[in-house]
């Protein structure tokens, strides 16, 4: 059996040129790695120690953008004057996830590669084509009252878990990467994989990649933004359905507007259905129900969680309300 190593990584193409190995894990605040070795659902080989790189910095950016480490810690990030000031639904979807201790250890690298919370994923007993590819999916059949009801697929049901990456998704960050090949950028978007016939595959890392840090735009002047979360209770919760929404409001119409889900999609779920009917047009509440129709037309509940869909819609309305009004 091959002996388990643990090493402090030094610098970043030192760590990327470590971690290749195959097996090999960065570690950084541990909030979902360490809790998933405890299970057995995570076996690395061995474990890279990121917590001493140069990647822990908040820095506004030429064009006005914001350059976010990815060794940042979550608490930090969400009390960020330029955080709260000008991406107030990034902040607002940070202060709603976890506890106070969980933000303080969990950094922004690791809250965009949270893995689910699925039951079955976390217990070793069950089947999991997440876990292990072609041995089923025990949730279709299983209690499913927390799982996704968008992007799912026959053989993995599992909701993206994070608050961080709704709000990021619906502020089009840009994920930046350095791995064995070089660096490269990758729209939030473009980042997570729906589950489809593969559903161990969760994002478009390769071995060694490491997530340097990540940028948000600039926003136009005039822009407010809104996180709303409906949960069973008020803390440490995870999302049963969450929406996150970045508006620009002129003349009394939406001249742009950007939305994303959380609790009910298989990633951080963006809806550009619910975009289209709402840009150009005047906020309301005829209009805001015409977009939550719309986001939800494609969702595909199962026997425990058909209450996702019209939550999820009320949620959006509501989250749009807000967020127009404050415009």
């Amino acid at each position: 059996m091959q002996a388990f190593h643990y090493e402090k990584a030094s610098d970043v193409a030192g760590a990327v040129n470590s971690a290749s190995v195959g097996g090999v894990k960065f570690v950084a605040g541990g909030t979902t790695l360490i809790d998933l070795m405890k299970l057995n659902v995570e076996q690395p080989t061995g474990l890279l120690d990121i917590n001493h790189l140069p990647l822990d910095q908040i820095e506004p950016m030429p064009d006005g953008g914001l350059k976010i480490g990815a060794m940042v810690r979550n608490s930090d990030l969400a009390h960020h004057a330029d955080v709260q000031q000008q991406y107030a639904v990034l902040s607002q979807a940070l202060l709603s996830g976890a506890s106070p201790q969980l933000r303080n250890m969990a950094t922004t690298g690791g809250n965009l590669l949270q893995r689910t919370r699925c039951y079955y994923f976390r217990d070793t007993n069950y089947a999991c084509n997440k876990r292990q590819p072609g041995s089923g999916c025990a949730a279709v059949d299983g209690f499913n009252r927390i799982h996704a009801i968008l992007g799912t697929s026959e053989h993995c049901i599992a909701t993206h878990p994070s608050d961080m990456c709704v709000a990021m998704t619906a502020l089009e960050a840009v994920i930046h990467i350095q791995g064995p090949r070089g660096e490269r950028t990758v729209p939030i978007n473009e980042f997570y994989f729906v589950p489809g016939n593969t559903p161990q595959r969760e994002n478009v890392l390769a071995p060694g990649e490491l997530i340097t840090y990540v940028t948000l735009p600039p926003l136009a002047k005039g822009t407010t933004s809104y996180y709303l979360k409906r949960r069973d209770r008020a803390s440490y919760e995870f999302a049963l359905a969450s929406a996150a929404v970045v508006a620009q409001v002129q003349g009394g119409r939406i001249e742009r507007i950007r939305i994303a889900f959380g609790g009910v999609g298989t990633k951080p779920w963006r809806s550009l259905e619910a975009e289209h009917v709402l840009e150009k047009h005047e906020p309301g509440e005829k209009n805001f129900r015409a977009a939550a129709e719309a986001a939800l037309r494609g969702a595909r509940p199962l026997h425990n969680n058909a209450f996702k869909v019209e939550l999820a819609k009320r949620t959006l309305i509501r989250a749009l309300k807000v967020a127009t009004t404050n415009a």
